[in-house]
């Protein structure tokens, strides 16, 4: 996530990032925060709003790359019971009969009969014919590549969610300091 202005970094600033996205750091001190970064509060405001949408952006393609993991593993995990099943009536004089979708909405049936071989969609409208063995062993490796990707996303979405957090709360802080020291500046003007 690169962003288009960002505040100057301390030498003693460590960021952090998880697969290239930034890190919010937690503000104890504002007026120390403000000091150490050189800007007002307007200033810094606007930047950990741009912050935050950054982030948003950022968790809404996380979260269609997560939707469509949940919907490919199940797919993959259909794929490898027919494949099974194919395998298991092999040897067997026993015929498979089964339905299978021609277009949306429009099924045939079929009689499958000693299948030595099975034809899966690589994408791209590219079909490929694969040994039995050759196709169990392809959508094991992908599902197995699936499901550690979906543990990454759902680990880079908690990090995520545990950023946003940290700049609303820096927001809230910068905000609320503001609103005492104008409150404080009022009441000793007031006083004077």
């Amino acid at each position: 996530m690169a962003t288009s202005s960002s505040p100057p970094q301390s030498d003693t600033e460590v960021v952090a990032e998880r697969r290239g996205i930034p890190a919010a750091s937690f503000v104890k001190d504002v007026q120390a925060y403000l000091d150490q970064l050189g800007l007002d509060v307007n200033s810094t405001l606007a930047f950990q709003q741009e912050r935050l949408q950054q982030y948003k952006i950022v968790e809404m393609k996380l979260l269609a790359q997560q939707r469509d993991l949940q919907a490919k593993i199940p797919d993959i995990e259909k794929c490898l019971d027919v494949v099974a099943t194919l395998q298991a009536k092999k040897g067997t004089d026993e015929a498979l009969l089964t339905d299978f979708e021609v277009s949306e909405g429009i099924y045939s049936r079929a009689r499958i009969e000693n299948a030595d071989s099975v034809c899966l969609w690589l994408g791209a409208n590219v079909m490929l014919e694969y040994s039995c063995e050759e196709a169990t062993s392809l959508l094991q490796k992908n599902l197995e590549n699936a499901k550690a990707s979906l543990e990454v996303l759902v680990a880079d979405l908690q990090f995520l969610r545990d950023q946003v957090t940290i700049t609303q709360v820096t927001i809230a802080r910068v905000y609320n300091w503001d609103v005492h020291q104008r409150r404080v500046r009022q009441a000793s003007s007031s006083q004077d």
